[in-house]
C-alpha cells in the first residue's frame, strides 16, 4: 500500500531492471538544469544504486560508482556549509517544483503545505525516493499540520509524468551526497508487530479488528467493525450448523463474532504466535479450532470461507496459489469473501517505505490480477467497492493511537510514534485520493447454484 510513499510514493528512482539513459539535450524552456554537472551523460542503473560516469573532468561527479571522496570534495557533512548549500538549493528548487504540481508549498503557511526543518531533506528525497520521504519524516526532517491531506493532494497527481531526464542525474547527485539520518538503521517492519498488544487493544476497536471498517450509519469505530462483520456475513449467508474458515484470522474478533451470533463452527488460521495465543483465549468454550498454521496446509472441507485484508500480504506470485487452496476447501455451492485493499494499476513492486517497516513482502493486487489468478478455479459472484471508509477508519486508528501512546512502553521512542504516525495519516491520504483502493469480493465454487444476492 502505497503515501507521499505512494506518490513520491511511486518514485524510486534506483528501482527497476538495470539500463543506461543517455541524457544529452538542450534545456527546455524555463527549466533550471544548473546543478546537473553535464550536458552529456551516461547514468547506469541497477537495484544496487547509481553509477554515474560523466564525460566532463571537474564536475561534482568525479567518478564511477558511490564516491567516499565526495564529502571531502563538497566540504563534509557540515549541515549545508559551502558546495552543499549550493547544492541543497538546487535540490529543493527542483522539489518545489514538483510540489507545486499537487498545489503543495514548501514552507506554506496552509495545514497541508510541508515545513522542512532541515536542508539535507531534499537530496534525500532525490536520492532515496519514498523511502527518503518516509525516514526523513520518522527523523523530524519536515513536519506537515495535515499530512494526510498533503499525502491526498499528490496522490491525486502523476509525478512520474513530470519527472525529466535531468532527475536521474540530480538522484545520482544526491547518491553520492548520501544524505542519511536515524531512520536507516531503525528495526524496521518487525518493529511494526513487536510493540506489544497494548497498542494495537488501544487503538482499534473492543474486538481487536485491524482491518476496514464500514461506516455506513455508524458513528463509533466499533459500531463500524460489527457492521463490516453483519455485511460479511449477509454476502456468505451464514446459518447456524455451517462450518466456516478464517484465514488470516487476526486477534480472533471475527471468527469469534460469527460463531457467538450466527451458530457456525470453524477452523481459524495464523501465522503469528501472539495473535494465535490471543485468538485461542478469546475462543475459548466455542467450537472454534485456532491453528497456528499456513492456510495452504489447511487440508479439509468448509461451507463458506473469507479472509479479511490478507490477500495483499501473500505476494503476487502467490494470488493463484490462494485462490486454488480456497478452492480445495469449499465445498460445492459455497462461498468466498476476499477483503482486500487494492489498486488498478499491477504494479510489480511494493513501495519501499512501506515494505521495510509496516508490511514486508507485501503487495495490494489489482483487478486484472485478482481476475486472472481466480479464473478457471472459482467463479466471480460480486465486487463491491466501498473505498471512502478505509480512509475513516486509518484516521480513527491515528486519534486512537495518540490517545494512548503515552501510557505505552515504547513512549520514549520517538522514531517509532512518527512512523505510525506516517503510516496511518499517509495510508489514509492515499485512499481518500482514491490511488489505492478496499474492496470485497465474493467468488464461489464451481458447481455454486441459483442467484447470488448480496
Amino acid at each position: 500500500m502505497t503515501g507521499l510513499s505512494t506518490s513520491l510514493p511511486g518514485w524510486r528512482p534506483d528501482a527497476g531492471e538495470h539500463r543506461k539513459e543517455k541524457v544529452n539535450r538542450e534545456p527546455r524552456t524555463g527549466e533550471d538544469n544548473s546543478d546537473i554537472p553535464s550536458r552529456s551523460v551516461t547514468a547506469n542503473r541497477d537495484l544496487a544504486g547509481f553509477s554515474v560516469r560523466t564525460q566532463r573532468p571537474g564536475s561534482l561527479l568525479p567518478c564511477r560508482g558511490r564516491c567516499p571522496q565526495i564529502n571531502d570534495v563538497l566540504g563534509g557533512d557540515n549541515g549545508g556549509h559551502g558546495a552543499f548549500r549550493v547544492a541543497y538549493s538546487n535540490f529543493r528548487k527542483r522539489f518545489e517544483q514538483l510540489m507545486a504540481v499537487a498545489d503543495i508549498r514548501i514552507n506554506g503557511d496552509r495545514p497541508w503545505d510541508m515545513r522542512v526543518h532541515r536542508e539535507e531533506t531534499y537530496p534525500r528525497i532525490f536520492a532515496f525516493g519514498s523511502l527518503g520521504v518516509g525516514e526523513s519524516y520518522m527523523d523530524g526532517w519536515w513536519d506537515c499540520e495535515q499530512l494526510d491531506e498533503l499525502v491526498c493532494r499528490a496522490s491525486r497527481i502523476d509525478l512520474k509524468s513530470h519527472f525529466r531526464p535531468g532527475d536521474i542525474v540530480r538522484a545520482a547527485h544526491a547518491r553520492l551526497i548520501n544524505p542519511k539520518g536515524n531512520a536507516s538503521h531503525f528495526a524496521g517492519g518487525a518493529a511494526h508487530y513487536e510493540v506489544g498488544r497494548d497498542l494495537y487493544r488501544g487503538m482499534l476497536d473492543k474486538r481487536m479488528i485491524y482491518s476496514c471498517a464500514y461506516w455506513s450509519g455508524a458513528e463509533t469505530l466499533d459500531e463500524a467493525q460489527e457492521n463490516k462483520l453483519v455485511l460479511i456475513a449477509r454476502k456468505l449467508g451464514l446459518e447456524p450448523g455451517m462450518k466456516i474458515l478464517d484465514i488470516g484470522c487476526g486477534w480472533g474478533g471475527a471468527i469469534h463474532y460469527f460463531a457467538e451470533r450466527y451458530g457456525v463452527s470453524g477452523v481459524a488460521v495464523t501465522i503469528s504466535p501472539d495473535q494465535f495465543n490471543a485468538a485461542r483465549e478469546l475462543c475459548a468454550g466455542l467450537p472454534v479450532d485456532i491453528r497456528l498454521q499456513d492456510y495452504r496446509e489447511v487440508d479439509e472441507q468448509f461451507d463458506r470461507s473469507y479472509s479479511i485484508d490478507m490477500l495483499g500480504h501473500v505476494g503476487r506470485r502467490n494470488y493463484r496459489q490462494y485462490m486454488e487452496s480456497v478452492q480445495r476447501c469449499l465445498r460445492p455451492g459455497g462461498l468466498h469473501l476476499a477483503q482486500t485493499a487494492g489498486s488498478e494499476n499491477s504494479a510489480v513492486k511494493a513501495d519501499p517505505w512501506v515494505d521495510r517497516y509496516i508490511f514486508p513482502g507485501g503487495h495490494i493486487p489489482s483487478p486484472k490480477q485478482i481476475v486472472s489468478a481466480a479464473e478457471g478455479v472459482l467463479g466471480l459472484e460480486d465486487w463491491h467497492c466501498f473505498t471512502p471508509d478505509y480512509d475513516r477508519t486509518f484516521m480513527c486508528w491515528h486519534e486512537n493511537l495518540c490517545a494512548i501512546w503515552d501510557q505505552l512502553e515504547h513512549r520514549d521512542d520517538r522514531n517509532l510514534f512518527r512512523m505510525w504516525q506516517y503510516y496511518l495519516l499517509s495510508f489514509a491520504g492515499v485512499f481518500r485520493s482514491g490511488a489505492s483502493q478496499l474492496w470485497q469480493i465474493v467468488f464461489s465454487h464451481a458447481g455454486a447454484n441459483g442467484e447470488y444476492i448480496r
